[in-house]
């Protein structure tokens, strides 16, 4: 007779956030994409191809990563600043707290 595995641990990814420096699950976290269209882009939905780099939703993240240049090094591209505007409003929108 077989039984069921209830304790089976499934694998959770983990991300570094680029301000904080700090690990969590991948899904706490939110994904920026150096994307071919042009410009870093927020991805939603986590799997958009091209070279991704991980902010916590807090929104002091979201300003040292933008006020730095570690977003651009991480993502191997350089950020306009119409983009930078486009990108901390996003932050700022976050739930995450200050």
């Amino acid at each position: 007779m077989m039984t069921k595995r209830s304790n089976i641990n499934k694998h959770t990814p983990l991300r570094t956030c680029v301000a904080c420096r700090e690990v969590k699950n991948k899904r706490e976290m939110v994904r920026l994409v150096n994307s071919a269209k042009g410009g870093v882009q927020v991805d939603i939905s986590g799997c958009q191809p091209g070279r991704g780099a991980y902010l916590c939703r807090l929104q002091k993240c979201w300003q040292n990563g933008l006020a730095g240049n570690q977003l651009e090094h991480t993502l191997r591209t350089k950020i306009t600043q119409e983009n930078r505007e486009h990108l901390a409003e996003y932050g700022r929108a976050l739930n995450g707290g200050c």
